[in-house]
Parts: structure tokens; sequence; C-alpha cells
């Protein structure tokens, strides 16, 4: 089991920055993949972005050249900078690991860091 602990989240004028980081408990190197995902009121949860345990990265359309995420493996971390921040970014972030068998794999989640964009 790997627990997942969200900072980093607050409240942000449009057109700010926010930079989320996501610990783990245990080491990501052999982590299949980590994600942020969102979940704004009344709306199902969506991936943001996600990165794969050999770099590569995968972000939402709707977050793409504003976001980017990281990871590291040192300190067992995956961080999501969000720039040009709009309004409809406004929601609960939750960080996300897939770990284990690779078609059966194992999911943790965080308990989420609020996110509030003004306009």
């Amino acid at each position: 089991q790997v627990q997942l602990v969200e900072s980093g989240g607050g409240l942000v004028q449009a057109g700010g920055s926010l930079r989320l980081s996501c610990a783990a408990s245990k080491s990501i190197f052999s982590i299949n993949a980590m994600g942020w995902y969102r979940q704004a009121p009344g709306k199902q949860r969506e991936l943001v972005a996600d990165i794969k345990r050999a770099g590569s990265t995968g972000y939402a359309d709707s977050v793409k050249g504003r976001f980017t995420i990281s990871r590291d493996n040192a300190k067992n971390t995956v961080d999501l900078q969000m720039n040009s921040l709009k309004p409809e970014d406004t929601a609960v972030y939750y960080c996300n690991a897939l770990y284990g068998s690779t078609f059966f794999p194992s999911s943790s989640w965080g308990q989420g860091t609020q996110v509030t964009v003004s306009s």
C-alpha cells in the first residue's frame, strides 16, 4: 500500500500560478504511473496529467501548455506546476498512484487539495 499526501493548493487570481506536490510513503521508482486528477463541484473526476515510470507524460487538452508534471525519485514526490490558471481550473486536486501488476494494478489516492482560481 502506498500512502499519498498532497500539498500546495490555495486561492489564486486568474493568470497566476500554483505548484502542487504529492509525497509518497515509499519509493516511487517502481510505481507504474502517477497522476493528478481533479474534481469540480457537480462534475466527475478527470485526469489532468500523468507520468509513467519511464518518464513519459500525458496531459488533458484543457491544460496542455499550462501545466507541467514532474517526478523526483530521490524525494518520492510528484509535482504539478500550474501556470496561467483559469477560473475553470477550480477543483479539488487528487494525486493517484498505480502500482503492482501491470494488468491489474493497485491504486492509491491522496486526500485531495483545494485549488480555487478567482476571476
